[in-house]
């Protein structure tokens, strides 16, 4: 991970409300985990500065860790539009991998050009368990292509989906992550230096977590 974008990304997240901390007053996930962040990188996009600085960084990523690239993936529906701006960026074919497959029409699963044997660099906004990522990566592979690997905007750090990414043997880079985004918002003032004991403790085993 690159120091300097990871810090970066993660001001330009809470600056543009994509990412809150309520530490004191939780959110509830739909697993029903309370949790002290609540993270939608899609408001990003509204944001034409940080909107170019991650599809900026992505580029970089994928140029210096996957060059051999031959295709674009975006995972619905997070990662499709960031995943359209690098592949533009790139000059890349781009397509996209839905959460279940159409119920009319050809069906589909994957929309756009579906070329088994190319190398593709999977897009996705977000990495909280890695399940629903880990289902595009299979989807893909099942479908012919080689799986270069996945860059996400943001990833919580649970154990969890690092251990199921190594089972996969898919090479995952995200832009920041949980432990920069809290340090930088105890600089920024958005929560103060007495919360990140609990903050901390929450990515430790977020199932259990109380405030």
């Amino acid at each position: 991970m690159n120091t300097e974008i990871a810090v970066n990304v993660a001001r330009y997240l809470l600056q543009s409300k994509a990412i809150k901390l309520e530490p004191a007053n939780p959110f509830t996930w739909a697993s029903g985990w309370k949790s002290p962040i609540y993270c939608d990188n899609r408001i990003t996009l509204s944001f034409p500065d940080t909107r170019e600085y991650i599809a900026r960084s992505f580029e970089r990523y994928i140029r210096e860790e996957f060059a051999e690239a031959e295709v674009i993936a975006g995972v619905a529906t997070g990662g499709i539009p960031q995943g359209a701006l690098v592949a533009d960026r790139l000059k890349l074919p781009f397509i996209y991998v839905r959460s279940a497959p159409k119920s009319h029409g050809m069906e589909n699963l994957i929309e756009g050009l579906i070329q088994p044997g190319k190398k593709v660099v999977v897009i996705e906004d977000l990495i909280s368990t890695g399940g629903s990522s880990l289902k595009a990566v299979d989807a893909l592979r099942e479908a012919g292509f080689e799986v270069a690997g996945m860059c996400a905007i943001f990833t919580y750090g649970f154990s969890i989906a690092e251990d199921s990414f190594a089972a996969k043997n898919c090479r995952l880079f995200t832009l920041s992550n949980y432990q920069v985004l809290i340090q930088e918002a105890i600089q920024l003032g958005y929560v103060h230096a007495g919360q990140l004991e609990m903050l901390s403790r929450w990515r430790v085993n977020p199932a259990v977590w109380k405030p």
